[in-house]
Parts: C-alpha cells; sequence; structure tokens
C-alpha cells in the first residue's frame, strides 16, 4: 500500500463529494427563486441516499464478480470491503471514491426536470436508478462487463457518468414533457452570484475528479490535473470573446456554462497519452472521443433546466 496515493485519493475523494453542494448552487441560481431551495434539494439529497444505496448494494452490483452484465452480491452491505489493498490504497477508500461518482451522476440528472417533478418522486426515481441503472452501467465499463471486454476506455467518467446521466436527463424530460409556461414566460435566473459559485466550486472539484481518477499520486494523475486548469480557462476566455462579439458584453451566466461544459471533458487528452501505462480493465480509464460526447450531453442537461 502508497501512504503518497492513498493521501492523494483521500483528498480527491473529498474533492469529489464536494462537487454535489457545488452543483446545488449551480442549478439552484439558474431557476426562477419560487424553486431554487427545491432545487438545490434535489442535488443535496443524492448525497444521502444514493451515498447509502451505494454501500448498501450498489458498489457490489458495479465491482462484484458476477457476470459480463452485472456484479453479485458477494459485497453486499460492504461484505468483504475493509483495509486491504485495491491497487495501492485501501479497498474502503477506492469504494467511497467511486461512490462520490454516483452521487454527483444521479444529481446531475436534476437539471432535466428542475421545476417539473414533485420531489418525493423524485427521490424514488433516483435511488432506483443508482442501483438498476448506473451500477450496472459502472460494472459493463469500470467492473469488467461486456464493454471492458470489448476494449471500452473511461479514465474519469466519460461514459459511466457523463453519457449515463445525459441520456438519463433526457429520457426524463421527455418523459415529464414540455414547461407548461415557456416561452410565453421568461424563466431567468434568479441569483447568478450562486451559479458562479457553485461554478467555481465544480472546477474545483473537477481536480479531484479527474486526477484522482488515476488512482495514484502520479504522472497521469498530473496530466489529467494540468488539462483540468487549462482546458476550462481556455473556454472561459473564447466563450467570454463569442459573448462580447455577439452581444456586446459578456455575461456571468455563460463564463459560468464555459467553466462546467468544458470541464466534463476536460479528463483527457493530455492523459490519453499515458492510457498504455494502465492495466486493462483498470477503473477509470478513458478516451478523448467519449469525454469530448459526454460535455455536450452533460452539458445540455445542466444549461436546459
Amino acid at each position: 500500500m502508497n501512504q503518497a496515493d492513498t493521501a492523494w485519493m483521500l483528498v480527491a475523494t473529498a474533492l469529489v463529494l464536494l462537487m454535489t453542494p457545488a452543483l446545488a448552487f449551480f442549478y439552484g441560481g439558474l431557476v426562477r427563486s419560487k424553486n431554487a431551495l427545491n432545487t438545490m434539494m434535489m442535488s443535496f439529497v443524492s448525497l444521502g441516499f444514493v451515498g447509502v444505496l451505494w454501500a448498501a448494494i450498489g458498489y457490489s452490483l458495479a465491482f462484484g464478480t458476477g457476470n459480463n452484465w452485472i456484479g453479485d452480491t458477494s459485497k453486499v452491505f460492504l461484505n468483504g470491503v475493509c483495509l486491504a489493498e485495491q491497487g495501492t490504497i485501501p479497498q474502503l477508500l477506492f469504494m467511497c471514491f467511486q461512490g462520490t461518482f454516483a452521487i454527483i451522476t444521479a444529481a446531475l440528472i436534476s437539471g432535466a426536470i428542475v421545476e417539473r417533478m414533485r420531489f418525493s418522486a423524485y427521490v424514488v426515481f433516483i435511488s432506483l436508478w443508482a442501483v438498476l441503472v448506473y451500477s450496472p452501467l459502472c460494472h459493463w465499463v469500470w467492473g469488467g462487463g461486456w464493454l471492458a471486454d470489448m476494449g471500452a476506455l473511461d479514465f474519469a467518467g466519460g461514459t459511466v457518468v457523463h453519457v449515463n446521466a445525459g441520456v438519463a436527463a433526457l429520457v426524463a424530460a421527455i418523459c415529464v414533457g414540455k414547461r407548461k409556461d415557456y416561452p410565453s414566460q421568461a424563466l431567468l435566473p434568479h441569483n447568478v452570484p450562486f451559479t458562479l459559485l457553485g461554478a467555481g466550486l465544480l472546477w474545483f472539484g473537477w481536480f479531484g475528479f479527474n486526477a484522482g481518477s488515476a488512482l495514484a499520486a502520479n504522472g497521469i494523475a498530473a496530466l489529467a490535473f494540468t488539462t483540468t486548469m487549462l482546458a476550462p480557462a481556455a473556454t472561459l476566455v473564447v466563450w467570454t470573446v463569442l459573448d462580447v462579439i455577439r452581444s456586446g458584453r459578456p455575461t456571468a451566466v455563460g463564463c459560468a456554462t464555459a467553466i462546467v461544459v468544458v470541464n466534463a471533458s476536460a479528463a483527457m487528452p493530455l492523459a490519453a497519452r499515458a492510457l498504455p501505462a494502465l492495466k486493462p480493465n483498470q477503473p477509470n480509464q478513458s478516451s478523448p472521443a467519449p469525454s469530448r460526447v459526454n460535455g455536450t450531453l452533460c452539458g445540455s442537461s445542466a444549461c436546459d433546466g
């Protein structure tokens, strides 16, 4: 067991967990004031319900031996998950890190149905979705399932988190239907500072999300960290310039959107150079293409509300 890797992964896990409250501020600022608290709670509630379900059964379905489609129940209620090594870090720490991914993935979906779904129904939905959809798909890619056997690479959630959440958000939005008061009423953000705060904290947390996906304090983590720093910075500049060209002035919501959208694809491409050094089927591999696609999907669910 490597102490440096363990220390970095402890920090990375905390950073990723911070992203869910950050998402609450990002979404909460974009909606009308009467729906702000409900919208923020849709993110916060995932910390509890999805977090507990992940420890109870989700982790076992995702990383249990099982078959090509789903894991088994050998790790239910963290049975046998202890301080033994998982690579160079403790198994329990690996479980917690993966759990933060499950939590924020479920929370991301809320951006597509805010102001249009009862809170109680939403809680039931994300609870079932986390067990029946997220965990099996996680097993397909990171748990040695059929997508992994086909050579699918996912360094930091391009498929498991962003494409998964994007498709779920699209399906949820279609099922809920069109807004009754749009476009007859202007649906303007009620608190842009909240949105800026959320975007900044999401960027901060993404360093743990992307660089932590190396599962070690090494060169791959450093490459992902660098990309996570430079990609949003460059996009922020470009978006600001485009705003000025289009409307004559930069917009705060535009800047916040630029940071969030591009960060979904910022784990790569620099880290892609290091992929050959990773072991086959090691969780959290990635390729540049899925990451770029998920940025579009997840960004749409985040911004369209």
